[in-house]
């Protein structure tokens, strides 16, 4: 039977018949190899499987095969630098919650998501969230932001899960959709699912006060149908968002504002720093691309390894 994975937690994992909505708990059968990839969980949630039920009757079964995925996401894995971890597969979108305050998402952070989104073909939005604690000066900083990346195509959304505002807004765009969210701890992400989801009563912590960091309320990634149709996908949150299998010479396509200007580039290998008759850098200087997104660019670009190329 055809079966949809909705939580891993290492060795075994909540899934679902395609066809009769029944909830099975499998594991996997061997090891699987899948082509081209390795990474420190082979099944991941959103996955397609095969599913061959162990005893008659029962909601013990066995994961015999995975079904080839449309795309997935995945970072660095907190067990290596040099391994990597899919968070999920076969999405619709991802949705990055973020804050100005109280946590303040860092906009590297912001940058570093969306490259990965646009790395494995994934749309994104960014939601900032907490709008009730912003003042002018959040306020002059979100519309600053609003703009330079509704300007390169991404949508930007303004909410307060504490006063239920712009809320309404977001739950159109995840209608009928399978949507990531993810975030720093501390930005609301389970308050979020809350109000996606009441019946969930997910617990909510508040940002540590000896760190100003948040505390981590989500172990494993898992899966949840809303009612109105659509899935989203609840991850833990993530200190560092770090990217693997991306190359300095792959960096710049993956901001679609340097991607539109590259073959204006002197040299095919351009990285945009040091090079002559850089179109990129000249955009730049002419404002058509961001100083803050070239900054970031910069640094997401120091922080490859060489031995990526």
């Amino acid at each position: 039977m055809k079966a949809l994975v909705y939580k891993s937690t290492g060795s075994w994992y909540t899934v679902k018949d395609i066809a009769t909505g029944k909830i099975w708990t499998a594991r996997m059968k061997g090891i699987f190899k899948l082509d081209g990839i390795t990474s420190t969980n082979p099944i991941a949630v959103g996955d397609e499987v095969i599913l061959e039920s162990e005893n008659e009757g029962e909601s013990g079964a066995m994961i015999t095969d995975i079904l080839p995925r449309k795309n997935y996401i995945n970072r660095q894995s907190p067990k290596g630098r040099h391994q990597h971890h899919i968070i999920a597969s076969n999405l619709d979108q991802s949705l990055l919650l973020a804050t100005l305050k109280e946590p303040r998402t860092s906009q590297g952070f912001i940058d570093r998501f969306l490259v990965a989104s646009e790395a494995y073909h994934v749309p994104a939005l960014v939601v900032f969230n907490k709008s009730d604690l912003y003042k002018a000066k959040e306020m002059e900083k979100f519309e600053m932001m609003k703009e330079m990346y509704e300007a390169v195509g991404y949508k930007v959304f303004l909410i307060s899960m504490k006063e239920n505002k712009g809320v309404e807004e977001l739950r159109e765009q995840l209608l009928n959709k399978i949507t990531l969210i993810s975030g720093h701890s501390g930005v609301g992400k389970s308050s979020l699912l809350n109000g996606l989801l009441p019946e969930l009563n997910l617990r909510t912590q508040d940002v540590s006060g000896w760190s100003g960091k948040g505390l981590h309320t989500t172990t494993f990634a898992e899966m949840y149908d809303l009612a109105s149709g659509g899935k989203i996908i609840d991850t833990p949150g993530m200190r560092e968002f770090g990217l693997v299998d991306i190359s300095k010479q792959e960096l710049s396509h993956y901001f679609p504002e340097m991607r539109d200007v590259l073959q204006g580039c002197q040299f095919n290998n351009c990285l945009h720093i040091n090079e002559p008759g850089c179109a990129v850098k000249q955009a730049v200087i002419d404002g058509k691309i961001s100083e803050d997104r070239f900054v970031s660019y910069y640094n997401i670009l120091e922080s490859i390894e060489t031995n990526n190329y």
